[in-house]
């Protein structure tokens, strides 16, 4: 199987562990085309080296609308490079309405090349010209799709695609997302005896529950926790004003921006995971990665009933789902597992096992290679 990858997330070395994952497994010839000095939600430039045991191809393209995941493109003759090389397939792991997905789409004009894209969109929206004239010009060309839940997946087939779907995670690096020790742990929080870390990780926006979580928290002033918030945002000055009206300033903390990398440590030292966002007219959560990524660090959860998050916890058993936007519901699930010790440890130990057996690198590589594999010449 000779098959290339595009991919802007994979300007992170982080996200090409599944690909060195999938290599590994399988042993084929891959090649993976990524942004040059591509600009994060958090407008850090990454450039990165590949990431350990990745021995793909590299190749880092230039890209026209930089940091924009659905309108950038690539400055690239893709025609004739892909006449060159002769792939059995190309993926995008790009949505289907993205420019970069119809770019490489048009690109590919022979009919032995199975072209593919990835999707985590869970609402039925209708584009404007001319993404809805691209969307499915993308959906009539391709032969696979990799959505990342059936409720993505039921979007794609409502929406017209017709080719093969395979769920496929975002998935998790147990070397990476792991617990550690309790002496690890309370060095990167210090907390008194007895007293439980809440933590949230996250853009600090309004619509991820931020509100509702300071009204949840201040109906626990008498209990034993602290607060982490790790991340940044357009509601973060408005947050500290509301906790500070509440009283509760000295309790919480702004991390502020931390790596993607460094980001385990911290949900390793969470007692609880906090995930409270709030559907929008536009948005609801469509996965909620920082759950599992929680889960396998050892951690409880908490978060509402928007979009994803109430399958994951359900289904991985990791911890306690309230109504979005009911802050005194929040506050009875946070109050549950700050008196019980115990009943966290229990989520815990069943969300990690969910994890690590459902969404690991190797779980989903698996998943792709199944899928691939037929396409080959």
């Amino acid at each position: 199987m000779k098959l290339l990858v595009v991919s802007h997330s994979c300007a992170t070395a982080t996200n090409q562990r599944l690909y060195a994952e999938l290599e590994a497994l399988t042993g084929w010839d891959l090649t993976l085309a990524i942004p040059a000095h591509w600009k994060d939600e958090f407008g850090n430039f990454r450039d990165e080296p590949p990431c350990e045991g990745l021995k793909a191809r590299v190749i880092k393209i230039p890209v026209l609308g930089n940091g924009n995941i659905i309108l950038h493109c690539y400055r690239k003759a893709w025609g004739r490079f892909l006449k060159e090389e002769q792939f059995d397939a190309i993926y995008l792991n790009h949505e289907p309405y993205a420019l970069a997905t119809a770019q490489l789409c048009l690109a590919n004009d022979d009919s032995r090349t199975a072209f593919g894209f990835y999707s985590c969109q869970n609402i039925h929206k209708r584009y404007p010209f001319p993404f809805s004239s691209l969307e499915r010009m993308v959906y009539r060309r391709s032969r696979f799709a990799f959505p990342i839940t059936e409720a993505v997946a039921e979007v794609l087939r409502a929406k017209g695609y017709k080719g093969k779907t395979t769920i496929c995670p975002l998935p998790l690096d147990p070397q990476l997302y792991h617990p550690r020790s309790e002496a690890e742990n309370h060095r990167m929080i210090p907390r008194a005896n007895g007293e439980a870390v809440i933590g949230f990780v996250g853009r600090l926006v309004e619509s991820k529950g931020l509100r509702t979580l300071a009204l949840a928290l201040a109906q626990l002033a008498e209990l034993p926790w602290k607060l982490v918030l790790i991340g940044t945002g357009a509601f973060e000055g408005e947050l500290r004003e509301l906790l500070k009206s509440k009283g509760l300033s000295d309790r919480v903390t702004f991390q502020g921006y931390v790596p993607h990398e460094e980001t385990p440590k911290y949900l390793s030292a969470f007692d609880v995971l906090v995930l409270p966002s709030e559907t929008q007219p536009n948005w609801k959560e469509q996965f909620g990665r920082v759950i599992p990524e929680a889960l396998a660090c050892g951690a409880a959860v908490i978060g509402s009933d928007s979009g994803e998050i109430p399958n994951l916890i359900r289904t991985s058993g990791g911890g306690l789902v309230f109504p979005e936007r009911n802050p005194e519901a929040f506050a009875n699930a946070l109050r549950t597992l700050i008196l019980n010790p115990q009943q966290r440890q229990e989520h815990a130990t069943s969300g990690m096992k969910w994890a690590n057996d459902h969404l690991s690198l190797r779980a989903v590589a698996q998943q792709m290679a199944c899928t691939l594999e037929p396409f080959a010449r």
